[in-house]
């Protein structure tokens, strides 16, 4: 692959090192290196495969698409930004932040669990598709018992007294007593919708985690409020079923 050519300045806040203005600041103080060879013009192009980009000495290692895995827990926004709570991008390092990742779909503030951000659109829009048919599963705790005759109603399709109609769902119990515990695997992605369904269902969900995306785990050891880049072998489990 020969790369692209591609200006110095947006070389580097494509990597994440700081907006417009803060790296041609950084440029221009003798502080970037291409090649070996110190570059003072922003302007300069470089090839965003092949050049040896470095910055007070540390190599910016560029690729165009950024896939990170997050385990986000209660109490953030599922957005980029917003005026009152923390975002899920609060929970990333400064340099990552600065990678224009957004989150791929949305959880509620308080559900907790996988939760991918990337700046691929492309394969954002993929995974959300309803035609996709990417599945969500999701462990929840619920306030109720659960039965058999739920089972059927999420397996038939669900629509609320509101108009909302909720495609058909997977239904596992794990166990059912005064506080149930079950699985729930949907492709769609409406607001609560899984909250809506075992409501509708005459119960009450009192914590929701998301668990699976796709072909793709949450990771036994991604502790709960960190994330990591995704592998190569997790992007093709993510958008196997794309």
């Amino acid at each position: 692959m020969s790369g692209k050519k591609i200006r110095l300045d947006k070389y580097l806040v494509h990597v994440g090192y700081g907006t417009r203005s803060t790296v041609q600041k950084i440029i221009r103080g003798k502080k970037v290196k291409v090649d070996g060879q110190v570059i003072i013009k922003p302007e300069t192009a470089v090839n965003s495969l092949t050049s040896v980009v470095e910055v007070n000495g540390e190599r910016m290692d560029y690729q165009e698409f950024y896939h990170f895995i997050l385990n986000k827990p209660r109490g953030y926004i599922t957005a980029t930004e917003d005026g009152r709570d923390q975002t899920v991008l609060d929970l990333l390092g400064e340099r990552d932040q600065n990678k224009e990742v957004f989150p791929v779909g949305r959880l509620d503030k308080d559900t907790e669990g996988l939760l991918i951000l990337t700046n691929d659109g492309k394969m954002a829009h993929g995974l959300l598709s309803p035609k996709r048919h990417v599945d969500k599963v999701y462990y929840a705790r619920v306030a109720g018992k659960m039965t058999e005759e739920d089972i059927k109603m999420f397996a038939e399709g669900i629509a609320l007294t509101d108009g909302t109609k909720y495609a058909p769902g997977k239904l596992e119990i794990i166990r059912s007593d005064e506080e149930s515990e079950i699985y729930v695997t949907i492709h769609e992605g409406k607001f609560h919708q899984v909250k809506r369904m075992v409501q509708a269902v005459g119960k009450e969900v009192v914590y929701l985690k998301r668990i699976k995306m796709g072909g793709l785990e949450l990771p036994e050891d991604l502790s709960l409020g960190t994330y990591r880049t995704l592998t190569k072998e997790e992007l093709d489990l993510l958008t196997q079923t794309q």
